[in-house]
């Protein structure tokens, strides 16, 4: 079955960000001009998808309005003559068509996935979590279609993470069927270094069988007394292969305050407009040691007061 529909959960409370997630979505936080969340709707659409769902919560409307027509806005501009940044806004709402849900508590991730049951029907699905920017020339989660393709078995992305993070993150065990594929045997969820089956973490993109439904609603709440996908995930294992790909490209984990500094930095780099100077600002800031100037050390005292 052709893989043409996405879940985007994004109904997280965001408690790493506190406070600005008291009036913001985490994936509406900027990179540079577009929120986080733009990157990974579009990575969804160059993977071919056609048809997205985005689980949604409290306070998170504004994902909804930024993906919606603004006619004032683009009354404003036509007023203005500004041709070009109309163009901007009105290829964002006409990006896609794009359903929403709201998920009513946060119950977890497999919680916020099962509200979607019904509109994905018997048809497998990609996953893509609405923190997490995945950039490479092949989208990430077109990868994981081409492997579903080839095998017809669910797979998550997944990446070698450093010992000291592995409580952070699903770790599979897994047989190697060759260096960038393994069939999954077990995934245990955020577990302490010695208990974990292996460094090889799931990395926020999922292509998944319409099996996984089954499985979310039978499993108790696991870690944090919430749903987890990697308990439903380690149930599928006992009904049908389940596979692990090592996918090309670079994430960005932009749900942690330095994965989203980290992601802000090399896409200013890498932006047409503003690298050059965003280079030269760097190289002055490391030689000048910027952390001592007056303006800074100031910011630093006012944010403590929050850490």
């Amino acid at each position: 079955m052709v893989v043409r529909k996405a879940v985007i959960p994004a109904a997280g409370l965001g408690t790493r960000f506190l406070p600005i997630t008291k009036a913001m979505p985490k994936e509406m936080l900027p990179i540079i001009d577009r929120p986080v969340i733009q990157y990974v709707v579009e990575e969804a659409i160059a993977s071919g998808i056609d048809d997205l769902i985005i689980i949604t919560g409290r306070n998170k409307r504004a994902i909804e309005d930024y993906f919606d027509d603004s006619p004032e806005l683009e009354m404003h501009l036509r007023g203005k003559n500004n041709d070009k940044m109309l163009k901007v806004v009105q290829d964002v709402s006409s990006l896609i068509d794009i359903h929403y849900i709201r998920q009513k508590e946060p119950r977890g991730l497999g919680d916020a996935i099962l509200k979607a049951e019904k509109h994905i029907g018997n048809e497998p699905f990609a996953v893509l979590l609405g923190d997490d920017i995945i950039v490479d020339t092949v989208p990430c989660t077109g990868q994981l279609i081409d492997v579903f393709n080839r095998t017809n078995g669910s797979v998550i992305a997944v990446n070698e993470v450093p010992p000291e993070n592995v409580s952070s993150y699903g770790i599979i065990q897994s047989h190697v069927i060759n260096p960038s594929l393994h069939q999954v045997e077990d995934i245990v969820e955020k577990p302490r270094i010695e208990e974990a089956p292996s460094l090889l973490g799931a990395m926020g993109r999922y292509v998944l069988t319409s099996g996984i439904f089954e499985c979310l609603e039978e499993v108790p709440p696991g870690v944090g007394g919430e749903v987890q996908l990697t308990d439903a995930i380690k149930s599928l294992c006992k009904r049908e292969p389940v596979y692990a790909f090592h996918f090309n490209g670079r994430r960005y984990d932009t749900g942690d305050r330095f994965g989203y500094v980290q992601a802000i930095i090399d896409f200013a780099l890498s932006n047409e407009e503003i690298g050059e100077k965003m280079r030269g600002h760097l190289l002055r800031a490391i030689n000048e040691k910027s952390l001592n100037w007056p303006s800074v050390k100031g910011a630093l005292r006012c944010t403590s007061n929050f850490e």
